[in-house]
């Protein structure tokens, strides 16, 4: 049986985590290795925001970013938004995934979130379902603008 373990990522972890990030979206621009650094320290000095690893031995198989995000609302109780899912296409369907979400938002209730959001720009039903399935239900309608052009499904 193989063991996924789900712990922060550190700088080591990093090539490894960006060639991961193929997976999520193999035409996206490469942040460079002195990039990728400086982005993990800012993101590490918000409280409670991580990125998350799923490793098998050494291989990096699945990761999420989750950002907790300050609230003047809900009796000053942030929330939490989950970005850059993904599971490398070769440990596909075996849980990983669903592993990793459900370890960050058992942060995001540590940091005493009152609610944990994600976005799929995916309209594949599998994609739908797998959120699903790791506990997310589709209550809302998202908007966004972007400056980077929609990736192609």
């Amino acid at each position: 049986m193989t063991t996924l373990v789900v712990r922060t990522a550190d700088h080591a972890d990093l090539p490894r985590l960006l060639d991961l990030y193929i997976h999520l979206n193999p035409d996206d621009a490469r942040c460079s290795p002195e990039d990728a650094g400086t982005v993990l320290d800012h993101l590490l000095r918000y409280d409670g925001s991580v990125v998350l690893v799923g490793a098998i031995g050494e291989a990096l198989v699945t990761t999420c970013t989750l950002v907790v995000i300050p609230n003047l609302t809900r009796g000053g109780k942030p929330y939490a938004l989950i970005e850059n899912v993904v599971t490398h296409a070769d440990h596909r369907g075996m849980g990983f995934g669903q592993t990793v979400l459900r370890a960050a938002v058992e942060r995001a209730w540590e940091a005493r979130c009152y609610k944990v959001m994600l976005m799929t720009g995916s309209k594949k039903p599998s994609t739908l379902a797998f959120y699903e399935a790791a506990g997310f239900e589709q209550s809302k309608t998202g908007f966004q603008v972007r400056r980077a052009a929609v990736r192609p499904e």
